[in-house]
């Protein structure tokens, strides 16, 4: 009885062993670094661009993005005020917001396809709890 006891506790070590071996040598690898496109917009581009209507009126300004599970989610757009009095912030979707690059005038424009008005009656958003600022 006592060699079974042995044999056994020697062999659930052999596996158990062989076990957690197989679980540590299972690990898989990740791409961490990835190569920036030409066609690639650089957030210190974004914030502090004005973003101007088909009608090519100024209704708002980049003031911050919405990173949501490691995608852009969002655009926060100050809007309204003047000199930074009375603005507020509304987020909208990055699909609203055409941004582009003149190779010519080396600048970024943003358009988005709206009015000054609608933006005012957006949701507001607010820079308080885990976003405060």
């Amino acid at each position: 009885m006592r060699k079974m006891l042995v044999a056994l506790s020697v062999a659930s070590t052999i596996v158990g062993g062989t076990f957690a071996y197989a679980q540590t040598a299972t690990t898989a690898t990740r791409e961490v670094y990835i190569k920036a496109q030409p066609t690639d917009v650089l957030s210190s581009n974004l914030i502090g661009l004005n973003v101007h209507n088909t009608a090519k009126d100024n209704v708002g300004e980049i003031k911050d993005l919405v990173v949501s599970n490691g995608a852009l989610s969002g655009i926060i757009l100050s809007v309204g005020g003047f000199l930074g009095i009375g603005e507020r912030y509304v987020v909208v979707t990055p699909a609203a917001v055409k941004v582009v690059y003149s190779e010519n005038d080396k600048k970024w424009s943003a358009t988005m396809d709206t009015t000054k008005d609608a933006l005012k009656a957006a949701p507001e958003f607010k820079y308080e709890g885990r976003w405060s600022r």
